[in-house]
């Protein structure tokens, strides 16, 4: 049988074999990109379970195993994360208000946990983590039958997760020409090893202090904003537009280039959406007025926000406060990179988490974030396929705001969505409208790659350029300027309204001109382009096409 005890060493003996063994797994990502790396997030999202058990010192085990589910489901850090955190949650559910329990017991409260993630994830794939898990619980039910006790069951379960990882390639066709097995369902299957250890020899397996991940380190990817700003005013407003005069918004958008930077000009029939940057902002409104009402105005000192950023420089984490809701909506976006949250700022979200492609925040960093939101319904914009998951794990953690997640997948996506936002419908309406108008977005992506690969019969190194259209990847380059180029030449159409072309911290403001005028004189005849400083990691450029 298994006490609380027991089970708190097993799991603690788990998270250690998955932090000792994290950059292996790491390594088995097959896709060259810089991603989210499967081990990293496994291992921090178990040992958040680790801290919190830190001052458990009972035997209940459906006490010990809730511990464990609250604390995995507020660290879960990435999609293999959340699925991990899942399986937990089940073993809280099947476990609760046990003393002790027996491998029946065990095996139950997996296939729980197992049910939970095929039901969070839209379309379970076989050949992944889900697999996995599955096929262990199944034989954990049957090894039950045969002898109850936990060492015998959990030992069957362990055996049966590796047994599913080796046929994950014959399941998943890319895993096999890459010659891996599934990331994910490695990282289960050493989990589960570790927890072996304890269960059946009550050995709790060694922490390798060399291989820690922490909060820390993880967000230190990220980049920092430490240069002088060169306007002073960020300031939006709308114009609602004369529908007995002809106005060209296009002119008022040259004006405000000559006034400031970062400007966007979005227009429809009835309005003009504007966000510059400016040293001007009344000389800004009094040109607007010239095209119609205004509608709205918000004008903030960016300087002063700055002052806060530096303070995050000196090691200081950004945190949250929480905040009673008294307006009606509000938002929350993921995005890493100063000038990607302060545009997300401009766009109208109250709080912007910090994470992106690499460093998925966890659960609980949005759920602070949204408890930062003073509003009694809070749209959250993740931003990324991979955070998707975590954000919809904050939903039923907020008890007193309707939290509504809008799965944007880009940076682009995104934008668009809140570009979309209309103040005159209902919050859920709101959501719909918002990611219907994603359809209508195209996501280029130009960054580096992570690790040697092979696709489309195309050899891939380490560090060379590589261009992603809509997530499949398509160009390779010598150069992060050519390669944007020709990305947009394949993803810009005769109905393409508006480029945003965003550039990372490794690309130098020579290089981000000379990729925009190259795009002006291409497709600027028809097309409105904007530029726009993201100071993001990972990615050299970020390109919208809708």
């Amino acid at each position: 049988m298994i006490n609380g005890e027991i089970l708190k060493q097993a799991v603690i003996s788990g998270a250690n074999n998955i932090s000792r063994q994290k950059n292996s797994i790491n390594d088995l990502n097959i896709f060259p990109v810089p991603d989210g790396d499967t081990g990293t997030n496994m291992s921090m999202t178990v040992m958040a379970a680790v801290r919190a058990l830190e001052e458990y010192d009972g035997s209940n085990a459906g006490e010990a195993a809730g511990i464990v589910a609250s604390a995995m489901l507020r660290g879960a850090r990435g999609n293999s994360g959340v699925i991990t955190s899942l399986i937990f949650r089940g073993f809280a559910q099947g476990l609760k208000d046990m003393e002790e329990v027996n491998g029946k017991n065990l095996a139950a409260a997996l296939g729980i946990g197992v049910d939970a993630a095929y039901k969070a994830v839209m379309k379970p794939t076989e050949g992944t983590i889900l697999t996995v898990a599955r096929m262990a619980y199944e034989a954990g039910v049957e090894a039950a039958k045969e002898d109850n006790s936990a060492v015998f069951v959990w030992q069957n379960i362990c055996d049966k997760a590796n047994d599913a990882l080796a046929i994950t390639p014959e399941l998943l066709p890319v895993l096999k020409k890459a010659g891996v097995v599934d990331a994910g369902g490695k990282g289960l299957c050493v989990i589960f090893e570790g927890m072996l250890s304890v269960i059946k020899d009550g050995i709790v397996v060694e922490y390798d202090e060399t291989s820690e991940v922490t909060v820390d380190n993880f967000d230190s990817a990220a980049a920092e904003f430490d240069e002088e700003i060169n306007f002073t005013y960020c300031t939006e407003f709308i114009v609602g537009r004369n529908p007995e005069e002809e106005t060209d918004p296009q002119l008022l958008r040259e004006y405000l280039e000559t006034i400031g930077d970062c400007v966007v000009v979005v227009s429809d029939e009835e309005i003009i959406k504007v966000h510059v940057h400016t040293e001007e902002p009344g000389n800004a409104l009094s040109k607007g007025l010239e095209f119609g009402q205004l509608l709205s105005t918000k004008v903030e000192n960016m300087k002063e926000q700055h002052k806060n950023v530096k303070k995050s420089k000196s090691g200081e984490k950004e945190v949250f406060k929480p905040a009673e809701p008294v307006e009606d909506i509000g938002f929350v976006a993921v995005a890493a990179g100063e000038g990607l949250k302060n545009l997300f700022k401009d766009l109208g979200c109250t709080n912007v988490v910090s994470g992106g492609q690499s460093m998925n925040p966890s659960t609980d960093d949005i759920f602070a974030a949204v408890m930062a939101t003073p509003a009694k319904n809070v749209i959250v914009l993740p931003n990324n396929k991979n955070i998707i998951l975590a954000a919809e794990q904050t939903v039923p953690l907020v008890k007193d705001r309707n939290v509504i997640i809008v799965p944007t997948r880009t940076i682009p996506q995104g934008m668009t969505a809140m570009l979309n936002y209309d103040p005159e419908i209902s919050p859920e309406s709101n959501a719909q409208l918002m990611m219907d108008s994603t359809q209508s977005v195209g996501t280029g992506l130009v960054t580096f790659a992570a690790r040697n690969s092979e696709f489309g019969g195309k050899k891939i190194k380490e560090g060379d350029i590589i261009a992603l259209e809509n997530g499949k990847l398509t160009i390779t380059e010598k150069s992060a300027v050519k390669a944007v180029i020709k990305l947009a030449k394949d993803m810009v159409s005769r109905d393409t309204s508006f480029i945003t072309l965003i550039y990372g911290e490794d690309i130098s403001e020579e290089e981000a001109n000379k990729a925009y005028e190259e795009l002006r004189d291409k497709f600027g005849s028809r097309t409105d382009i904007s530029l726009v400083k993201g100071d993001q990691p990972v990615y050299y450029f970020i390109l919208s096409v809708e």
